[in-house]
């Protein structure tokens, strides 16, 4: 029962989450010439190879990971259809909050570099992972009303 459009659906969305961990979403542009970027972990000048990390930013690591092992536990809930949307409704609400700690985090790098920021497509992924979940909730409840209309049956 696990190949479901809904299964898909959160697959999809913790692909594009594995993905924010691999990518920037932000670069802050300095002044100077200074160039900074922002992964998950935190803010890294981005023309040195290893110039340390300026702004560390271990709850958006963290938040993410949170998200990303509920996801995955919500794929393998699909006996227990309620708890189930639950904690897709859990998840669609983490995702928004991560998408408003990203912003706040861009903003806080920005005022403490003193730079412009431009963000990247990376940027809008927690807001289409959450997308894919509401679209996964929706194929549950479609699922969870059905099995209902069975049972009225017999």
């Amino acid at each position: 029962m696990i190949p479901r459009i809904q299964s898909l659906y959160l697959l999809a969305a913790n692909i594009l989450l594995a993905a924010l961990y691999l990518s920037p979403f932000a670069e802050l542009a300095g002044k100077e010439g200074k160039t900074f970027l922002f992964y998950l972990n935190g803010l890294v000048p981005g023309n040195t190879v290893n110039g340390g990390i300026v702004l560390n930013t271990w709850p958006l690591l963290a938040i993410t990971g949170l998200i990303f092992a509920l996801i995955f536990l919500i794929i393998f809930q699909y006996k227990n259809r309620p708890l189930q949307i639950k904690l897709t409704y859990l998840s669609e609400a983490l995702l928004i909050i991560l998408s408003g700690l990203l912003y706040f985090y861009v903003w806080k790098g920005n005022t403490l570099t003193a730079s412009s920021y431009s963000f990247r497509l990376s940027f809008t992924f927690p807001l289409i992972a959450a997308v894919f979940s509401w679209l996964a909730s929706r194929g549950m409840i479609k699922d969870e009303n059905l099995v209902k209309s069975i049972d009225r049956i017999r």
